[in-house]
């Protein structure tokens, strides 16, 4: 992999700045040129190596004086301090270079001979190689080099069976129209005034020029978007994240009505296969009241999910939107907000035509500057934009200004061994965590006034046998702890102390609010036997352990090893000499409070006679990082949130940090959620319809050989309508 890359640092007063490099990634080496080497023998200005300790995240999309990048992160979990922020300029190019260090994080060196080259590389230049005893031992016996069988990931588009929630309903211009299928126990009584519909068409470009051109709020927009009259930015939270502010034109409503206006949450993210997820919902915030002539209206959900097909000649482009249009007595004029909400759908057609237009001389000039524009304004114009791009070509082939030169080294001299060192720290720059990583609890939560809007308007039978004696056994200590008081007065009992494994109870019929049960394990696909060579997957049948026990927590801080303290179920269990084995799934959502979601799985089989388990539990993290895999599926809830979560399975690993711990008869995987931008913005927008949802989870270790095929499931959970507010509090100590 080469290319070019900007590398973005910040100074003293946080301004950023980026400055432009040609990186070639060889390997496990990546190399850092000021121009296109002319020769493979030509030095790097620097040098370093991207080993198992190595991560790269996605920071998304940023202005950086006037030039919208997108970056990610690459740092060592071994010295967080080390961390080399990149920016690429297509979103498709930040995901290839983020897939292939995450590729090369991964990767074996065959023989010591190439090794040898590259210790050889590192020295011939005066420089330390990271390369030493340490690591190579390290490398030899952390590193799953059977990854790779899953790099390219799985072909389907779901991982799990469930029903089509849309049913047609026509055909115009050229799209097709659904409606969205209401749930036969919808707690929604007002659902057939404002049910979600959907237009879908397909657009001749590509995914990513689809995508700019709808995330674009500047001239171009006036192009194709009729229902637009004005929009602009009205605070960037994050690279994924932000607020914005649209004004319709008084033409796409109906005779009478006034003028309408919409204040959105939006959040971006870009799936493995090049499809691209946009997502609205309406939100409060006091940089933006209501104005004087305009009727705010409600979006509960809304956005575009942009699919490439046709080996990315096109796109399948899905418009959807749920509105309340505010109108008097909207259950008398439902018609009429059908009417309007199938109108605005139209632009899925305005877009086709857009692009059909272009006849494929597309640029996205446009696009590189007005997202993040307060106003729609005249763009810069693609002349200017060429020029500019053309002189940033020609500096970085020898005509960069003095102060850039004076701190770059001679073509003799090359640096090498940390990220840090890459980020030029000889200059007055210095690299710091991105904000986006470290923002506020405001930045990744929704306000008390959100939320509050948010919600009004919107293997065998003798395992189970043991499983089910054990849970007896639980019952039977959670009675003798919290007697008869329910757990809402435990919570609330401030010199109570916490019981884990206890504060959330168990419903196997999904009746009682905040509880949890075991989901159909068939709802589920596995890789089959032959996955290898045809990359099918089967229904999972059964699950190796049971779920016995759950805890919904809220703290002041991060919890970590809740398996591990006394007076928890796996403690009090292990003391009792039992030979049963925990496996926890501790989920942990930061924030100025964080929650905590642990899931409590057991088995009675001996560790031993499952080598693919036993090997996860006595690998290092390297190895679990690559292996641990989880399948979301929201079953019941609205189509904003069954879109942002998704219904794919994933590498928790390579996504997120995870830390683990073991016990005597436990091991704890603690997933810090906050870890990720894409994954704050999801249980950013999750948290504010948390309680009225039914979540599904599916755990297992993924199976990359034939030796470890068919997969089977560890376990599975099913949550009910979770609510923020029945967390039980832990005391401080």
């Amino acid at each position: 992999m080469e290319g070019w890359l900007h590398i973005i640092r910040s100074n003293r007063l946080g301004i950023q700045s980026s400055r432009k490099r040609h990186f070639v990634l060889k390997g496990n080496v990546l190399h850092c040129y000021k121009a296109v080497p002319t020769s493979d023998s030509e030095d790097p200005a620097r040098i370093t190596l991207i080993d198992s300790s190595t991560r790269v995240t996605d920071n998304g999309r940023e202005s950086i004086n006037r030039n919208v990048f997108y970056l990610f992160t690459l740092y060592s979990t071994s010295n967080p301090s080390e961390q080399l922020k990149l920016g690429a300029r297509s979103s498709e190019d930040a995901a290839r270079w983020t897939k292939s260090l995450m590729e090369a994080a991964l990767m074996e060196i065959p023989n010591n001979s190439k090794e040898d080259n590259v210790v050889h590389s590192l020295k011939k230049t005066g420089s330390s190689s990271r390369l030493d005893q340490k690591d190579e031992r390290r490398r030899s016996h952390s590193i799953d080099w059977t990854v790779f069988s899953s790099m390219n990931g799985d072909p389907i588009t779901s991982d799990v069976i469930a029903p089509s929630m849309w049913t047609i309903i026509g055909c115009r211009n050229g799209l097709r129209l659904f409606k969205e299928a209401k749930d036969a126990d919808s707690p929604n009584k007002d659902w057939e005034d404002h049910p979600a519909m959907m237009a879908v068409g397909v657009v001749d470009a590509a995914s990513e020029e689809v995508f700019q051109t709808v995330m674009s709020l500047g001239q171009s927009r006036s192009e194709w978007d009729f229902c637009l009259l004005e929009g602009n930015v009205i605070e960037h939270l994050d690279g994924h994240t932000d607020i914005i502010h649209k004004k319709l034109r008084s033409d796409v409503l109906q005779w009478g009505m006034k003028r309408r206006d919409l204040l959105l949450r939006r959040y971006w993210r870009r799936e493995d296969d090049g499809t691209y997820v946009i997502l609205y919902h309406s939100i409060l915030h006091h940089k933006c009241q209501p104005e004087k002539g305009y009727v705010r209206v409600w979006l509960k959900s809304g956005g575009y999910e942009i699919t490439p097909v046709n080996q990315g000649k096109q796109s399948v482009v899905k418009h959807m939107l749920a509105i309340d249009w505010k109108l008097w007595k909207s259950s008398l004029f439902s018609n009429t907000s059908m009417c309007i909400t199938t109108k605005i759908l139209g632009r899925v057609a305005a877009l086709r035509e857009f692009f059909r237009a272009k006849l494929g001389d597309f640029g996205c000039s446009d696009f590189s500057s007005d997202y993040f524009t307060r106003e729609m304004s005249l763009p810069r114009s693609e002349n200017e934009e060429t020029k500019l791009e053309t002189q940033s070509m020609d500096d970085n082939t020898g005509t960069e200004n003095f102060a850039e030169e004076s701190h770059c080294p001679t073509p003799g001299h090359v640096s090498s061994g940390s990220l840090h060192q890459l980020n030029d720290a000889a200059d007055e720059f210095f690299d710091v965590p991105a904000e986006s990583e470290y923002d506020q609890a405001e930045t990744f939560w929704p306000s008390n006034e959100t939320l509050l809007a948010q919600s009004v308007e919107d293997e065998n039978q003798n395992k189970l046998c043991a499983a089910s004696d054990f849970i007896k056994k639980l019952h039977d200590i959670a009675a003798q702890t919290i007697g008869s008081n329910d757990l809402e007065d435990a919570s609330a009992t401030a010199s109570m102390p916490c019981h884990y494994g206890t504060t959330l109870p168990k419903d196997t019929n999904c009746s009682t609010d905040c509880s949890w049960s075991m989901a159909d394990p068939s709802t589920f696909l596995v890789r089959g036997e032959s996955y290898l060579h045809d990359h099918q997957k089967i229904k999972a049948d059964s699950t190796l352990m049971q779920l016995v026990a759950a805890d919904w927590l809220k703290s002041d801080k991060r919890e970590d090893d809740i398996g591990g303290r006394a007076g928890g179920i796996v403690q009090e269990y292990a003391a009792s000499g039992g030979s049963e084995f925990f496996f926890i799934v501790h989920l942990q959502v930061p924030g100025s409070t964080t929650y905590s979601l642990a899931l409590y799985y057991m088995m009675d089989t001996p560790l031993e006679n499952v080598p693919l388990l036993e090997s996860f539990v006595k690998g290092d993290d390297a190895y679990r990082n690559s292996r641990f895999k989880l399948i979301p599926y929201i079953s019941k809830g609205s189509w904003i949130v069954k879109q942002s979560v998704g219904k794919k399975a994933g590498l928790v690993g390579q996504a997120l940090e995870i830390n683990y711990f073991r016990g005597s008869n436990y091991i704890e995987l603690g997933v810090d959620v906050g870890s990720s931008t894409v994954a704050r913005g999801v249980v950013n927008l999750v948290i504010g319809y948390l309680n009225s949802l039914v979540i599904e989870m599916a755990f297992l270790i993924q199976g990359n050989t034939q030796e470890e095929l068919p997969e089977f499931l560890l376990g599975t959970c099913r949550l009910n309508h979770l609510d923020v507010s029945k967390a039980v509090s832990i005391n401080s100590s």
